[in-house]
């Protein structure tokens, strides 16, 4: 499963049908459980830490790419997002807006 699919399922469920990041994140975990689900799952699972945090699953997917791609700081406009990571021991900057 693509992970921009799964990020997309989670933007959905969450804003569209008001789901909880509990109930999403269950759903995710038993998807990850079936045999014949193929994911990136070590993305999967940053994305999952992220969101039971209830920040945003999409977020902790980026910041682990960036890692693995050999970035070395999450930066973002989203303070929140910025402070979650953070919290979960990633390097961060937030970026100014300057927009205007």
């Amino acid at each position: 499963m693509p992970l921009a699919a799964l990020c997309e399922f989670v933007w959905v469920t969450r804003r569209a049908y008001r789901r909880s990041a509990r109930e999403v994140g269950d759903v995710i975990r038993a998807w990850l459980a079936s045999p014949t689900v193929r994911v990136d799952r070590p993305a999967v699972e940053a994305g999952l830490a992220l969101l039971d945090t209830d920040g945003d699953f999409a977020d902790g997917v980026i910041a682990f790419e960036g890692r693995r791609l050999g970035g070395e700081v999450f930066a973002s406009f989203d303070r929140d997002a910025v402070r979650l990571i953070a919290a979960i021991g990633g390097r961060t900057h937030l970026l100014a807006n300057r927009a205007g």
